[in-house]
């Protein structure tokens, strides 16, 4: 029988190509904090009612909250918009593909992070598929050797997977604090996350840029689109993350990265390579060994 895990982060992985796509299509007309909010400002909803039902299906209490569960929400919803910035700055940098690619650091940096400061240790076949689905980002994603990548690149890249990678330790740890079924502790974590993220870029943009809150008025199917993605996507990250470690879900969720180049070559025009072929094969050989760990 195939672990629940699996499914939800392949669901995750193909919502999120999505929303990267239709969030560089909007990256070249609103600024980065407007593309940014998009992600979050329809999804709140969308997440309310994912709770509701599940309510209406699986009897589960109220969620036992508390400072430090509060004090998690509040970091992954600071890291998920840090890393989302920095990745529209990526698309803005280097082609479509590329910045998503160097994103996907993010996976090698959880399993890191989550071995030293977050008590999940992996198998050395676990490694193995982390740092070979690594290798396949790397050959999918960068068209030329190292030295063709600018360091700005190379570190925003870096920055965004570091910050990636810090959300999802910190959801999974208040996912699991909260103590409920499954996916009634994914769905609680992702309301909260969602709403504290809107209030934050909400504020901040009327403060500072509130002209961008016409932009997004003015283009309303495509933030409703990139607010639409992101939740589905959301839904698949949390749950398989609150089943399975960061790490393991990350490497697996690198398939992303197959449908971003069938993405990036039929609606951005983006020319794949040769080596593509390698790539898929790494990507196909990382997620076995982590699915086998």
């Amino acid at each position: 029988m195939i672990p629940l895990w699996i499914p939800f982060t392949i669901f995750a992985a193909f919502m999120q190509s999505w929303r990267n796509a239709f969030q560089k299509r909007l990256s070249q007309e609103v600024s980065t904090a407007g593309v940014t909010l998009a992600r979050f400002l329809y999804a709140s909803p969308l997440a309310a009612l994912y709770l509701y039902l599940l309510y209406r299906f699986i009897p589960a209490p109220s969620p036992p909250l508390s400072f430090d569960f509060a004090r998690l929400i509040l970091l992954a919803s600071l890291a998920q918009i840090a890393a989302t910035a920095l990745m529209i700055m990526l698309f803005r940098l280097r082609n479509y593909a590329i910045g998503v690619g160097l994103a996907k650091s993010e996976a090698v940096i959880a399993a890191g992070l989550g071995a030293v400061f977050f008590s999940a240790p992996l198998s050395w076949v676990a490694w193995s598929g982390v740092l070979v689905g690594a290798l396949a980002v790397w050959l999918l994603s960068n068209p030329g050797p190292l030295r063709s990548i600018s360091w700005k690149t190379l570190l925003i890249g870096l920055s965004s997977g570091l910050c990636f990678a810090l959300t999802v330790l910190w959801v999974r740890e208040a996912s699991l604090m909260l103590g409920l079924p499954f996916l009634i502790s994914a769905a609680w974590v992702l309301l909260s996350v969602i709403l504290t993220q809107t209030l934050i870029l909400l504020a901040w943009i009327l403060l500072r840029e509130p002209h961008t809150l016409k932009a997004l008025w003015f283009r309303p199917k495509l933030t409703l689109a990139i607010s639409f993605f992101s939740a589905l996507g959301s839904v698949g990250w949390f749950t398989a993350m609150s089943l399975e470690s960061v790490a393991l879900v990350k490497t697996l969720g690198q398939i992303e990265v197959l449908f971003t180049l069938l993405i990036s070559a039929q609606w951005f025009r983006e020319r794949l390579k040769p080596r593509d072929v390698w790539g898929i094969g790494l990507i196909v050989l990382g997620a076995l060994l982590v699915i086998l760990a």
